[in-house]
């Protein structure tokens, strides 16, 4: 019997949505918001509108990636990546585009409270509204339309992007009304570990991603150097804390963070020294973990370091 005889509406539609890359989002809000506090400006309404905006984001993304993959008939029954909703026809293409809609719509109005609730100047909503249309048509764009910017290899660039210097530098701007060059390190280190997150996805499915034309930066890079590239996403969002630790906090709290150095160190060493794809598997979720054990011990750290 097929997959699908065994998977629910409701369970298709949570594959879907798929909360379990909800905390990583989350993170990056947390990280900007601990350095607000260590600047002495947090507000937690902005917090959470931020958190609710970023988690619909994510799920946009999530939504969208599935609309798009399953379209361009790149999520095949080879991948070993998990089967989801569309792919195993359990949810029609019309029913996933009525809920990009919901989920456009849902970002939007969340993201017209945060703006309302946080901007005081006309320049700032009209930058706010700019930066948050932006990131809902690149959550669209990175497997949806004629020109996907996920089949080109552009995906990491994105998440670096949008899940490190917008979502951290965004959110402490939010709330401190000015835009402090010190945010962008641990900004860059949330990006990266984001990345790793997509690189490893991108690992797992290497083989499937290059016979369907999905050219992501690890199809580009090849199985070997996509490891390495790997190690140096890890590499760089430790030296990037450490840098902020070595700079800007003078406390024993600001190197929290390098408990999770085991886990990193652990997690890189098998990437790198694993060649099989299916290897990978288990390491998504490992990578996932890893990432938000990392931030939050940062952001714990920055916390306890405010005097």
């Amino acid at each position: 019997m097929s997959e699908q005889c065994y998977t629910s509406p409701g369970r298709a539609w949570l594959e879907s949505l798929r909360p379990r890359t909800l905390p990583l989002a989350f993170a990056s809000i947390v990280a900007g918001s601990a350095i607000a506090a260590w600047h002495h400006s947090f507000h937690p309404v902005i917090a959470l509108l931020a958190l609710l905006t970023a988690g619909l984001l994510q799920i946009l993304s999530n939504l969208a990636n599935d609309y798009g993959d399953a379209l361009k008939g790149s999520d095949t029954p080879d991948r070993l990546g998990p089967l989801r909703g569309m792919q195993k026809g359990v949810i029609s293409a019309a029913q996933m585009k009525r809920a990009l809609i919901i989920s456009v719509l849902l970002t939007l109005l969340s993201g017209i409270g945060l703006i309302a609730v946080a901007c005081d100047t006309p320049q700032d909503v009209l930058g706010f509204v700019l930066l948050g249309l932006l990131s809902i048509a690149a959550a669209i764009t990175y497997t949806v339309g004629s020109k996907p910017y996920g089949y080109r290899g552009l995906g990491d660039i994105s998440v670096l992007t949008f899940f490190g210097w917008i979502s951290v530098a965004g959110t402490y701007y939010l709330q401190t009304h000015r835009l402090d060059g010190v945010v962008f390190l641990p900004a860059t280190a949330c990006g990266l570990l984001a990345a790793a997150v997509l690189n490893i996805n991108n690992l797992r499915d290497i083989d499937s991603d290059s016979a369907n034309g999905k050219n992501t930066l690890a199809v580009r890079l090849g199985a070997r150097k996509g490891r390495y590239y790997h190690a140096m996403l890890l590499a760089g969002a430790v030296l990037c804390f450490t840098l902020f630790a070595l700079l800007y906090l003078h406390s024993p709290w600001g190197w929290l963070f390098v408990l999770a150095l085991p886990v990193l160190l652990r997690h890189g060493r098998f990437v790198v020294r694993e060649q099989q794809a299916s290897a990978m598997r288990p390491m998504l979720e490992q990578m996932v973990k890893a990432a938000l054990l990392t931030n939050v011990l940062f952001a714990l750290g920055v916390v306890l370091s405010i005097s």
